[in-house]
């Protein structure tokens, strides 16, 4: 088995025995890069200088989970030392003097960081068509997205030009690029893994997670990012329920996600995973999530709120690109109208629009009651079930340019966000093809079970489904 192809433990493990380098190991990625990065885009940043020099400096008989593993890095976490753009102009030459807390955590265990990678501007975004970089092509179809925002971590892994890469989910960032690009990826519990050193989107939403070849490769990634972290307040401690057995499984479909908008063959394979799980031995019903069909509304009413407000700090004054003005609110207009593209342009006025006088309790206070009713949802449901059953997207990947109304690629995330909203893991795993093209499966389980959910992601990843 070539390199490019083991598992993160089976890398680490050669290192470690000096079967082979951590400098061999990073080149061999390096020529992959070299072979598709031009056509993928994946990156925005290869970090080849500073990954040999990390590389060189590891040596056989060190200790660590990631001794020599070159990881991709999304663009929005910071990287002491290496350029962090967010995939904005608005901040392109931005170098951090410090590491997100993921960073210092993969670096700890002997990781090497590889690159940043593509993504839509500021995580906004469901296809990385709208990075101030171009956008990046799916290794399964070029023609295609790889889904977004953290497509180019999701393109990376699936091309084989990392091993496995860290992304950031604020409503499905990073569970639909992976269903897209046919890997695996990981929501975490939000609190599960520090947000410390992450360029915000929405700070009641972010949460950074795994994407990866393998199950098995998602866990092992998460267990070294997650846990609590005194720089980050809402972190906790948090005690992962251990994997189960898949006999006797309470497993939920939720009927609102199998409704209309969802492409026939999508639907047909969730319902072959279901039956699939039902014939291992689990008991799989029907349930119901009526508070679900809100959460697309409730989404795009606080995550402009709150982008609006995180995104003020990029002014040209204390962040981000400087334009001249006569007077300060010219300045920052002319710097923030240059910086900002157009998917953050239409955010930051909507959120402000949705907090200002007169319309915060009529639009962002009713969306925050219709979270806690979803988040009820959810607690009711899983008095019943152990975990939900749900297709990750509504379609599979669609063609680069083919949807233009920012309203219909919202709906792209339809089925990753109630999840999301409710604070809940949530896993996508592959679960085959339908006309060449990758379908995911997405497992939701209550708060810190992850460990359940990869046991049963293994099990349909187990399954060499047509």
């Amino acid at each position: 088995m070539m390199i490019t192809e083991l598992p993160l433990a089976k890398i680490a493990e050669g290192v470690f025995k000096g079967t082979f380098s951590a400098v061999e190991v990073l080149q061999e990625f390096l020529k992959n890069i070299e072979k598709r990065e031009s056509k993928l885009n994946a990156f925005i940043t290869v970090a080849a200088e500073e990954a040999l020099a990390s590389a060189k400096k590891v040596k056989k008989g060190q200790k660590g989970k990631l001794l020599g593993v070159p990881l991709a890095l999304k663009d929005n976490l910071s990287t002491r030392g290496i350029r962090t753009t967010a995939g904005s102009k608005i901040i392109e030459d931005y170098i951090p003097p410090y590491n997100a807390t993921v960073v210092d955590r993969i670096l700890g265990e002997g990781a090497v960081v590889l690159g940043k990678t593509n993504m839509d501007e500021f995580a906004m975004g469901a296809s990385t068509e709208n990075s101030a970089y171009g956008p990046t092509r799916n290794p399964v179809d070029e023609e295609r997205v790889p889904g977004g925002s953290s497509g180019g971590s999701a393109a990376a892994v699936a091309a084989q030009l990392a091993p496995a890469a860290l992304g950031s989910d604020t409503g499905g960032s990073i569970r639909q690029p992976a269903a897209f690009c046919g890997v695996v990826g990981l929501n975490p519990t939000y609190g599960a893994v520090s947000r410390y050193g992450v360029i915000a989107l929405t700070s009641s939403l972010d949460q950074v997670g795994p994407l990866a070849k393998t199950v098995a490769d998602a866990r092992y990634l998460f267990n070294v990012i997650a846990g609590k972290d005194s720089k980050d307040a809402t972190t906790v401690a948090g005690k992962f329920t251990k994997a189960v057995g898949i006999k006797n499984l309470r497993v939920g479909i939720p009927q609102e996600y199998l409704k209309e908008g969802l492409e026939s063959g999508v639907k047909e394979r969730i319902k072959k995973v279901g039956e699939y799980l039902a014939g291992l031995g689990a008991k799989v019903s029907e349930v119901s999530l009526p508070h679900t069909q809100y959460g697309l509304a409730v989404y795009y009413i606080i995550t402009p709120s709150e982008a609006s407000s995180n995104l003020a700090r990029f002014d040209g004054v204390r962040y981000g690109v400087q334009e001249e003005g006569k007077d300060i609110l010219e300045l920052v207009s002319r710097s923030r109208g240059k910086g900002f593209g157009a998917e953050p342009k239409r955010r930051i006025i909507l959120g402000t629009f949705a907090l200002s006088s007169g319309y915060a309790d009529q639009y962002y206070l009713q969306a925050t009651r219709m979270r806690t009713l979803i988040s009820k949802d959810f607690e009711k449901v899983f008095q019943n079930v152990d975990l939900l059953l749900t297709p990750t997207t509504p379609t599979t990947a669609f063609k680069i340019g083919e949807v233009k109304d920012p309203l219909s690629m919202y709906l792209a995330d339809v089925f990753t966000i109630p999840a999301k909203l409710a604070g809940l893991p949530a896993l996508s795993v592959p679960a085959g093809t339908i006309h060449n093209l990758p379908v995911g499966a997405q497992l939701i389980g209550p708060k810190f079970s992850e460990e359940m959910l990869f046991g049963v992601g293994e099990e349909i990843e187990r399954e060499k489904w047509s």
